[in-house]
Parts: C-alpha cells; structure tokens; sequence
C-alpha cells in the first residue's frame, strides 16, 4: 500500500547484558554454591571416602557438631589462629597508615615515592608457599638469622618444640611482611580521597599535624578501616600456608600443635581421616562464627563513625551560635 509507512525492526541489546554475565553465575554455580550445598549436607552427615568413592553414608543429625564441642579443639586452635593473625595485623597497621600519611603528605615533597610504593607492594605478589619456605631458611639454626640469633649452633633454632613463641612471632612476622604494603595502598587511596581543602582549613584554624590526623584523618579513613579489618579478619582465620609449610612436618601444627590453625585442624579430617561429615561441621561452625565477628566488627566501627560525626555537627554548631 502506497500510504503505508513501513515499520524499520528495532534491535534490542538488554539480553546481551545477561548473556555476558551468564558464564559467571554458571560457573560460580558449579564451583563454589554447589560445594557450599554439599558442605552444608554433609556437615549432618557420615560421610566417609576412600579416595573419591563414598564408602560410608548416613545420616546423623548433630553427631559431627557434638564430636567437636565435646573436645573443643577447634576453639583452641581458632584461638590460636586469632592470636598469630592480630600479632602481625596490628603491627601492620600501624605501620601502614604511618606509611600512607607520609607518602601522601605533599608538603613533604618526597623523591622516589613510587619506588618506594612498588617496593614495599612486592611481597604481596609472592606465594605464601614461597615466602614461608624463604623465612624457614632464614631462620635456620645455619640461616643468616639463625646464626645471628644463636650463633650458628646446630642444636639451637627457632624451630625447636621449646621455642613456641618464637615460631609463632615468625609467622606473624610473614604475614606482616606479605600484607602491610597492600595495607599501605589501600590506606593511601583513602587518604587521597580526602578533599585538600579539609586539610588547608585545618592548617588555617591552627590545627597541628596530629590534631589533624586525629580528628580528620582517622574518622574519614573509617570506611578504608573497616574493609581492612574485615579482610584481614576473614583472611586471618584462614590461615594455613604459611605455618603447613614454615618447620618440617608442620602440617601437623608442630610437635606441641604450637602454630597449628583451626583450617590445618579442618585439613586433618579432609587429608588423614577423609571425614567429611566432620569437615563439613567445621566449616559450618566457622562460617557462622566469621559472619558474627565480621557483623560485630561492622557494627562497632560504623557506631563509632556516627559518633564522630555527631561531635563534629555539635563543634560546627557550637561555632556558628559562638
């Protein structure tokens, strides 16, 4: 028909989105919700294998939680797993902001920053396999460190039972070296957040350096704070390459269990006794028990920055009516 106006076909790309993400969901799906389901099935379950074969299967209701609560062992081992984390994360803390305010402070015009950022960031890069098989050399009774610490006598060594403590400070200290420069990153991009012109008005009302960082910095690095913390939490009570891997037969947690993580203690019912009922109660239990901490943790902080917000609105207001 002569009159009539041809309709032109539209294209629509909004199932394009979906077709994109799609292998993401399928494969999120396979291996990781799949094997969360699973783990949560079995953690009210029998299950024993031999190899990949399932030769023992029933269902046991709370046995598996009973088992653990009846020698609480996990929680002396997640305790000590808390312990080595928080000895090489405070630290690390501390020096990663000093770091981050010294590397962002322009009026201290330093020369060789990024070297300096690139360096310090390199540890991160490396295998915690790798970085605790170098500081088990170190630290050797023959290492460059054992024999500055012991002379070089073969009898002495971080490494002995009798040295608890020292072993675990070396597994601090790993830690410590590994994550602080990635500490440093993300606390300097925090603080580069932070508009100048807060800092030049401070500068202007008289407020020294560490007025400054108390009552600028510190509140408005809060939500920097609170990502690290949590990272570092989850990171923490995950803990297994570095201490499996430090001393000789150290997948056991040492002859006295002195560097032994609550995961290695997880590792005994996967790679010795295959009991993945018990495993799976395990998992469980430390799924709850890190969604707690992180909530608790998330919590505190965020009513600590309404806090800090609300003395900050009543000092601007005290001003104004001043």
């Amino acid at each position: 028909m002569a009159g009539r106006i041809k309709k032109r076909k539209t294209l629509s790309y909004a199932k394009w989105g979906y077709i994109f993400i799609l292998p993401f969901f399928i494969i999120y799906a396979i291996f990781q919700l799949y094997p969360m389901i699973t783990t949560f099935i079995y953690a009210f379950e029998n299950v024993k294998k031999a190899g990949v074969s399932i030769v023992n299967k029933g269902w046991n209701d709370f046995e598996n939680f009973k088992f653990l609560f009846s020698s609480n062992d996990w929680l002396k081992y997640f305790g000590q797993t808390m312990l080595m984390q928080f000895m090489g994360f405070i630290p690390q803390l501390i020096v990663s902001l000093v770091l981050a305010v010294w590397f962002t402070d322009s009026r201290l015009k330093l020369k060789g920053a990024g070297f300096f950022k690139a360096v310090i960031y390199m540890p991160n890069l490396i295998m915690a396999t790798a970085m605790a098989q170098l500081f088990a050399s170190m630290f050797q009774s023959s290492g460059p460190l054992g024999a500055l610490f012991y002379g070089g006598k073969g009898d002495i060594s971080f490494f002995n039972s009798s040295q608890k403590w020292a072993q675990r400070w070396v597994v601090a200290l790993i830690n410590f070296t590994m994550w602080f420069g990635n500490t440093t990153i993300l606390l300097m991009a925090g603080v580069m957040g932070i508009d100048d012109s807060i800092f030049e008005a401070a500068t202007i009302d008289g407020a020294g350096p560490i007025r400054t960082f108390k009552d600028i910095t510190m509140p408005l690095l809060m939500p920097i704070f609170i990502y690290v913390f949590l990272t570092s939490l989850i990171g923490g009570i995950q803990m297994f390459d570095i201490p499996a891997n430090l001393i000789p037969n150290s997948t056991t947690g040492g002859s006295e269990n002195q560097i032994m993580t609550v995961i290695m203690y997880l590792n005994r019912f996967l790679g010795t006794n295959k009991d993945y009922g018990r495993a799976g109660a395990l998992s469980l239990l430390l799924f709850l028990l890190t969604a707690v901490l992180s909530f608790g943790v998330y919590k505190t902080t965020s009513t600590d920055m309404s806090a800090a917000k609300a003395k900050r609105k009543a000092r601007k207001a005290k001003k104004v009516t001043a």
